[in-house]
C-alpha cells in the first residue's frame, strides 16, 4: 500500500565546513520530527562521515535516513547522490576521497567534525571538503548508478555551483534522475525547463532551515528504490505535490 511521505533529502550537518556547528546527529533528527518530515537525506560536501551518527538518531526517533553526499565535480557543479546501501555510499566515499586533494583550513572554510549519534566528537576531517574533486559531472553519475545509487543536480536555479551556473544549461543527455529547486523559487518555474523531474529540498545549514523546503512522494517506504520509482512515475509510486515553507 502506498503512502504520503514528506521528505528533505538535502541536509547538512557539522562536517560540512559551511554547516554550522549546531547541526549535529540528534538536533537534526529532533527538529527533522518537529517540521512533520517522514524521511531526510544527508548529504555532507564530498563526505558521508556522520551518515552512520544520524541513522542511529533517526532509529530512536522513527525517522527515516538516507544516507548521500553532495560531490563537487571537475566542473564545480554540486551533485547529490543517495543510496539505500551504505556499502555503496562508502565505496563513492573512497572514490571521491581518491579524487579530492587539498587540506582544509578551518580559519579560512570552517570546522569539518565528525560525531556520534549522542552529538559527541569522534574527530575532524582534514581533507578540503569545500573544494573540488577531479571527478567530472559524467563520471559522478555513471559511478553513483553502478553503485545503484540516485543522482539529483544540486539547486539549478543558483549562479554558483550549479549546473545551469557552470554549463549554461544541462546535457539532455545526462542520465541524471531528477534536478533540486532551491526554497527561493517555485518548482513549477523550472517544471518544463530542462527534461527532468523536479524537486525542490532546503539544503539545510542551520538547523531553523531543516524542512523550510521539501517534496512529497506517493511511495511504500521511504527508500531510493521507492523514490526512483516515483521519478519514473512508475508501477503507481509518483510524486505528489510540492511544499515550500512550513
Amino acid at each position: 500500500m502506498l503512502g504520503k511521505f514528506r521528505m528533505d533529502l538535502h541536509i547538512h550537518t557539522c562536517l560540512s565546513p559551511c554547516g554550522d556547528l549546531e547541526m549535529m546527529p540528534s538536533k537534526i533528527v529532533k527538529k527533522a520530527k518537529s517540521e512533520g518530515l517522514d524521511a531526510i537525506g544527508i548529504c555532507d560536501h564530498n563526505s558521508a562521515e556522520n551518515v552512520a551518527a544520524v541513522k542511529k538518531a533517526g532509529g530512536k526517533e522513527d525517522l527515516a535516513v538516507i544516507g548521500g553526499m553532495e560531490v563537487t565535480s571537475r566542473e564545480e557543479v554540486h551533485i547529490l547522490t543517495l543510496f539505500d546501501e551504505d556499502k555503496d555510499l562508502l565505496e563513492l566515499q573512497r572514490i571521491v576521497c581518491e579524487n579530492l586533494h587539498g587540506t582544509n583550513d578551518e580559519e579560512i572554510f570552517g570546522e569539518q567534525i565528525i560525531m556520534d549519534e549522542e552529538n559527541e566528537v569522534l574527530g575532524t576531517n582534514n581533507k578540503l571538503l569545500i573544494g573540488a574533486t577531479n571527478l567530472t559531472i559524467d563520471e559522478i553519475v555513471n559511478t553513483t548508478h553502478s553503485l545503484r545509487g540516485l543522482v539529483i543536480a544540486s539547486h539549478i536555479d543558483r549562479e554558483r555551483f550549479s549546473i545551469i551556473g557552470q554549463l549554461g544549461f544541462i546535457p539532455e543527455e545526462l542520465k541524471l534522475d531528477s534536478v533540486e529547486v532551491s526554497s527561493k523559487i517555485s518548482p513549477n518555474e523550472f517544471r518544463e525547463t530542462p527534461c527532468f523531474p523536479v524537486v525542490t529540498f532546503s539544503d539545510a545549514h542551520f538547523i531553523e532551515d531543516i524542512g523550510k523546503s521539501s517534496t512529497i512522494f506517493f511511495v511504500k517506504e521511504a527508500t531510493v528504490s521507492e523514490i526512483k520509482k516515483a521519478l519514473l512515475n512508475k508501477d503507481g509510486r509518483f510524486v505528489l505535490t510540492y511544499s515550500g515553507h512550513s
